[in-house]
């Protein structure tokens, strides 16, 4: 029976088998049906060796190395092949096809498949397919190659000293990189693909003996239950699996360094890498991760912990700035010392608008100012906002509508906003910016202190794969504050977070001065 029947109009139907006949002109034609006829996938009859034995090589152009597949397969099959002998109580095509696996195709991890779907899925992925008249399998020969982007400098978390590569497209390039840096056989990696029509590859890595088996467990039960058409960035990937939708914190790290994933890998993490996204996705995630640099351990340790609390500091000033001068200005002028309070009503005193709407418009042009700085092209973006952003504020207080004391504390805002070295958690500040607006419009700070609470509330109240994401401050942990306000000297930091690195906890061994010292205690319990 064949695999295809007659339709209307003379085009053949697939019958549902999903698997291969013995007929090479059968299988051909179910597969150019299957594949629309498609321009891009080359399908070439060639005749085997000297017996002239039918055969179709097929391959998908611009995702093929072309060269390899001349010299190691075309000239290999159809000039080179020597005779082939069938082996003792065999059977002639586990023979033929056994052979030309083990001792004529030489390339690596040639498989055998006679599922129709599985050799499409090779088949798009890049690889090249051989199928042999008389046989109801094919071989999936790898050879993939396209154009892709190389290994550059990252564009999103720069660092002054330390490493300059990035991930890129390429899931195996982004595998390699990390694993150019943990040489451990421990790093175990777990593939599958998710996507019913894009078949992404998604891939796990992680330290085994450093990570909690449940976590794990629960990361691949969440990928598991993922039903979806098309995976094309990591962000598809993040939505699924996050613990909840309703909070605008991250709960999920991505990162395009190397170093940031392999250093999140010894502490017990575990790195999701999703094939055409240079983003890789660090679970569990924590709030104070998120202050965190690469440079951080590059520098010395005065110089990281001023920075990192320089970090704290702004985080406050993006988020309540504004608030904060709304509040004053609109309920509580008499915090203000009097020369001070006197040069503030001076400048508003032509603006026609409460202090909220004249935060409220600087707020917004200035969203719409980064937004159009980003959208346009590189070469003009940067001085599309500049420009716009000087000519919009002295415009606007020459007119009267703002005051120049709002054109500089929506200024400082903004700076500050750029210290985040992670930009999901500068978009988290700049939404939380607007709420605060508006409480302090209404209430003063009163409004700014509800806010506040319930604000660290939801903290106190989210998770991360189980973990707390406010872990070390709450529940609080002393061992873990070398690592979270201040950065602590490297050869003192030899426990893992003890939420995350339950496993084994230990990261190092103390050095010989501080086992004796009296301030390790802590450290031994």
């Amino acid at each position: 029976m064949s695999l295809f029947d007659q339709k209307k109009g003379g085009q053949p139907e697939a019958s549902g088998r999903d698997c291969l006949q013995k007929s090479l002109q059968d299988n051909l034609l179910l597969l150019k049906v299957t594949l629309g006829e498609s321009t891009d996938v080359i399908i070439r009859e060639i005749r085997i060796g000297r017996e002239g034995i039918p055969a179709g090589i097929l391959y998908t152009d611009g995702l093929t190395d072309t060269a390899s597949l001349q010299k190691f397969l075309l000239e290999t099959l159809m000039i080179e092949l020597p005779e082939i002998e069938e082996r003792e109580g065999g059977s002639p095509d586990e023979c033929f096809l056994s052979e030309l696996k083990e001792r004529i195709l030489t390339v690596g991890e040639v498989e055998e498949s006679g599922s129709v779907s599985s050799l499409l899925g090779s088949l798009l992925s890049g690889d090249t397919l051989l199928l042999v008249d008389g046989y109801a399998a094919g071989l999936v020969i790898p050879n993939r190659k396209w154009a892709e982007r190389a290994v550059t400098e990252p564009n999103s978390q720069t660092v002054v000293r330390g490493p300059r590569d990035s991930f890129s497209e390429n899931i195996r390039v982004n595998s390699a990189l990390i694993r150019r840096r943990v040489k451990d056989p421990n790093l175990w990696n777990e593939s599958r693909k998710i996507g019913t029509r894009t078949e992404t590859n998604v891939e796990l890595m992680y330290i085994h003996g450093l990570i909690e088996e449940r976590v794990l467990d629960e990361l691949r039960k969440r990928l598991d239950l993922i039903e979806i058409d098309g995976i094309l960035e990591s962000g598809y990937i993040e939505e699924f699996i996050q613990d909840t939708d309703y909070t605008m914190f991250p709960t999920i790290y991505n990162t395009e360094r190397p170093d940031a994933v392999a250093a999140n890998l010894l502490e017990g993490r575990i790195a999701i890498l999703v094939d055409g996204s240079p983003f890789v996705l660090i679970v569990p995630a924590l709030f104070t991760q998120f202050f965190q640099s690469s440079e951080d351990y590059y520098q010395r340790v005065l110089f990281s912990s001023f920075i990192r609390i320089l970090r704290y500091v702004s985080f406050g000033i993006a988020m309540l700035l504004p608030a904060f001068y709304i509040a004053i200005t609109t309920f509580h002028p008499n915090m203000l010392p009097p020369p001070l309070l006197i040069s503030l009503a001076a400048q508003r005193e032509g603006v026609p608008f409460p202090a909220f709407i004249e935060a409220l418009i600087m707020e917004l042009a200035f969203e719409i100012l980064r937004e159009a700085g980003l959208r346009m092209p590189r070469n003009v973006g940067s001085a599309i906002s500049i420009v716009g952003a000087m000519v919009i504020g002295t415009a606007a207080v020459e007119a009267g509508i703002i005051s120049a004391a709002m054109v500089i504390v929506v200024s400082l805002t903004a700076i500050a906003n750029f210290v985040s070295p992670v930009y999901d958690l500068g978009f988290t500040v700049r939404m939380l910016r607007f709420g605060f607006m508006i409480l302090a419009g209404c209430f003063g700070f009163y409004g700014i202190m509800i806010g506040l609470i319930v604000t660290i509330l939801h903290l106190c109240s989210l998770r991360s794969f189980g973990v707390p994401y406010m872990s070390p401050l709450s529940p609080f942990n002393w061992s873990g504050q070398k690592d979270t306000m201040i950065r602590g000297p490297i050869p003192r930091m030899y426990r893992r977070p003890r939420l995350i690195g339950k496993a084994n906890p230990t990261r190092q061994q103390p050095a010989v001065a501080e086992e004796s010292s009296p301030d390790n205690s802590e450290s031994k319990r």
